[in-house]
């Protein structure tokens, strides 16, 4: 636990320290876009976090491989290797994206290239745990199919959720923890050396991004991009596939007892084929609903909208803040539940554990649908929103309101780069959480 502990830290200092570097290089280079009409920011942030996360990815990865107990996961296993030449192929292709603003087509036909890459060198399914019939071996087609296609669809959605500042790299974080802890439970608990790399890969993407959040929290100074989104979904899809088709669950001695017995005991087998699907639940929620959304317009699937779920928590009347906050609590509670799920499934309290914070979650969600004013004696305490407003005030509001209906529309007007005051940064006046806003003469 130590080494990975170690491996983590170092990951995310390199992650951390590159990071400003980074930024001023994107300055440099230009790697700064327009403002499009789904963003939610002000002014031009530069992008190709990734590479600092990507010089991160290689760090952790050398610190281990020269660690006493990290350096059989090396010599064993070829499948650190196949992430890094995965990696690195993904990694150039988010770049170029960042700056030059690549093809949809090109960059799906570029993810399905680095999965290739890791399944020729030996990261693939090999064979799956199906609940009421067993372990089944993959033909070597079915195996290439699946695994491809479980990249491609774990990097896609992280790719989809990146939308507020804070939100994919923090949502990733949590979801990384979640599996190291159930990977590690498998390496040191049942003493299974095969799922030592997906411990590993897990580790070293938490420290990916935790390295990059004090950098990417709202107001954010750089972008990940999709140098770093499909990157962090790309070693998030690797730690899946290494756990779920290379730990043969033979060597966990779980059949044994009854069948009503052997069921539960192999829980911790079937947990890796919902677990990565848990991990991207929201993301993958998103993905899903974006792709019938934009064909029932008789749009393309990839054509860019303002509908996705961190969209909708912003019109409903959320902060920046608490959106990404209530994105981290959704994912914290699918993630988590299931791992607890997968050690304790016997355990009622644990569904209803899951039951009362999903409730808890559902008021978060709701809350600014409800205006609850504080009493006179708390008004000093609380945010102006919660306050009772005096006559004057509210014959104020009102005054503003009619304003407000006589006022014209106000087009959003992207900002180029080359503006002069641009330093990168997000802006620091006020901005809208919505596409128009409505000119209002009343003083402030």
């Amino acid at each position: 636990m130590r080494e990975y502990l170690l491996t983590l830290c170092v990951t995310a200092a390199v992650t951390y320290l590159l990071t400003g570097p980074v930024r001023k290089f994107a300055i440099a280079t230009g790697a700064m876009p327009e403002i499009r009409a789904r963003d939610v920011h002000r002014e031009p942030t530069p992008r190709l976090g990734g590479i600092a996360m990507f010089g991160g990815l290689c760090a952790g990865l050398l610190v281990a491989d020269h660690l006493d107990s990290l350096n059989g996961v090396f010599e064993r296993s070829n499948e650190p290797r196949a992430l890094l030449s995965g990696a690195a192929l993904i990694w150039i292709i988010g770049v170029l994206d960042d700056k030059f603003e690549i093809d949809a087509l090109i960059k799906l036909g570029g993810q399905m290239i680095a999965a290739g890459v890791m399944v020729v060198q030996g990261l693939t399914i090999l064979w799956l745990p199906i609940p009421g019939i067993g372990t089944v071996s993959l033909t070597s087609w079915q195996s290439t199919l699946l695994t491809v296609a479980l990249v491609v669809i774990t990097i896609n959605a992280v790719n989809f959720v990146d939308g507020l500042d804070g939100l994919a790299a923090g949502t990733v974080c949590i979801a990384s923890a979640a599996f190291f802890i159930y990977a590690y439970r498998i390496w040191f608990g049942y003493g299974i050396e095969a799922a030592a790399p997906a411990t590993l890969f897990a580790a070293i993407l938490m420290g990916m991004c935790l390295g990059f959040l004090p950098h990417n929290m709202h107001p954010a100074r750089i972008f990940m991009g999709d140098s770093g989104s499909m990157l962090i979904g790309l070693v998030l899809a690797a730690g899946a596939i290494s756990i779920t088709g290379q730990v043969d669950p033979d060597s966990m001695n779980l059949f044994v007892g009854g069948e009503r017995a052997a069921t539960h005991a192999m829980l911790p087998v079937f947990i890796p084929l919902l677990l990565p699907l848990t991990i991207i639940a929201l993301p993958m929620t998103d993905l899903v609903l974006a792709i019938v959304r934009r064909t029932w317009k008789g749009q393309s699937p990839f054509a860019a909208d303002r509908g996705h779920l961190h969209h909708r928590l912003l019109e409903i009347g959320h902060s920046h803040s608490r959106a990404v906050l209530i994105m981290y609590f959704w994912s914290a509670l699918l993630s988590f539940g299931a791992v607890a799920y997968s050690v304790h499934s016997a355990s009622m309290w644990i569904v209803f554990l899951i039951v009362a914070l999903s409730a808890v979650g559902l008021v978060l969600l709701l809350l600014p649908r409800f205006t609850p004013r504080a009493p006179r004696w708390a008004e000093a305490f609380v945010p102006p929103r919660y306050r009772r407003r005096t006559r004057l005030a509210a014959a104020s509001a009102g005054a503003g309101g009619a304003d407000e209906r006589d006022g014209t529309e106000e087009e959003r007007t992207p900002v180029g780069a080359g503006v002069s005051g641009v330093n990168g940064a997000t802006a620091v006046g006020p901005r809208s959480r919505f596409p128009d806003r409505r000119k209002t003469s009343a003083s402030r």
